[in-house]
């Protein structure tokens, strides 16, 4: 069983962390996060560091220790450094380019794909195949990434389409003759 839980979060300068009727919240030079607590754990900051521990013994209870000790951890790293995830489009002519609060992508449909930038998240294209997407909330940044390579994830034969850049694609051999 992993014992994640039992590690205190440690608070890096300037990130400053408060709990108050069942929402933790956490301020940083990069923006403010909160999150609600489950019933089961209670969290508590004791000088440079917040503490989770669980109520009772219960497996529900030993099940969230952890998982909001790792939230926790996410949300005091997002509001001090932050999330990025990098993409990678290939493809002839597939582009993409930042318009105002839209993405707007070449995947090689016969229309131009629009994404609109969601709250909090910053969208760059430092060239034309490259997609960075950055933000506090690490959910959310994951999430727009992959909303963003749905458009057209990579085909096998290849290798066409939207990937993040750490992504291996395991190519196929494709037809014989």
């Amino acid at each position: 069983m992993s014992r994640v839980g039992k590690y205190p979060v440690s608070l890096p300068a300037g990130v400053s962390v408060a709990v108050a009727d069942g929402t933790l919240s956490a301020k940083g030079k990069l923006g403010a996060l909160s999150m609600p607590l489950s019933d089961h754990v209670e969290a508590s900051v004791e000088g440079n560091a917040v503490t989770i521990t669980p109520r009772g013994n219960a497996t529900q209870a030993r099940m969230m220790w952890g998982t909001t000790r790792a939230l926790v951890a996410s949300m005091v790293k997002g509001v001090s450094e932050g999330f990025s995830k990098t993409m990678e489009i290939q493809g002839t002519g597939f582009r993409a380019a930042v318009q105002g609060k839209n993405l707007v992508m070449n995947l090689g449909f016969s229309h131009d794909v629009v994404y609109p930038v969601p709250e909090g998240i910053t969208i760059t294209t430092p060239r034309p195949t490259a997609i960075t997407v950055a933000g506090t909330d690490r959910r959310k940044v994951g999430q727009v990434a992959a909303e963003i390579r749905a458009f057209r994830p990579p085909e096998p034969y290849k290798g066409k389409g939207v990937r993040y850049d750490t992504e291996q694609i395991r190519r196929k051999e494709g037809k014989k003759k």
